[in-house]
């Protein structure tokens, strides 16, 4: 494990990394959410919903897995699309512990508003930014991420 840097004082937080991409990230999610509500959609479920239009009739388990979320934020996230009817749930048909989950056409239907949403909140967030400086943000936010990632990792172990 890397050794982490000096302490920040607390009036030096604010001039921190983190805390600029923790700023960009609430702003980011309070836009995507205003732009969603209209298509009955809450920040986050949108990500629910990519994962089912990349590969529909997912296992609630492989949604999970590709999401990183915890098993009580999928069932509550799915049991309001269910709800909403952007999906539906099924017993998996060789196991019946297992469920499947699958667009509906309402679910099918909010993919190009929703993509279109994603299109305009990027621009946004990178207006002024040229092509490679854009291409450099989301790697080291990339990079930013698998830290994170490993340091949480090694936390559980």
């Amino acid at each position: 494990m890397k050794t982490p840097p000096p302490h920040r004082s607390p009036e030096s937080i604010e001039q921190s990394v983190m805390y600029a991409l923790i700023k960009a990230a609430k702003t980011y999610i309070r836009l995507v959410g205003a732009r969603l509500a209209p298509l009955g959609l809450q920040p986050g479920q949108d990500m629910f919903l990519r994962q089912l239009w990349i590969e529909d009739d997912l296992a609630q388990s492989e949604l999970i897995e590709r999401l990183g979320v915890e098993p009580p934020t999928v069932t509550k996230a799915l049991a309001r699309l269910e709800r909403e009817g952007f999906l539906s749930r099924r017993k998996d048909r060789k196991d019946a512990r297992v469920s499947r989950i699958s667009l509906t056409a309402r679910g099918k239907k909010v993919r190009a508003p929703v993509e279109k949403i994603w299109a305009e909140v990027e621009a946004l967030g990178t207006a002024g930014l040229t092509a490679a400086e854009i291409e450099r943000l989301r790697k080291l936010a990339l990079q930013t991420y698998t830290n994170f990632k490993a340091a949480a990792a090694e936390d559980k172990a």
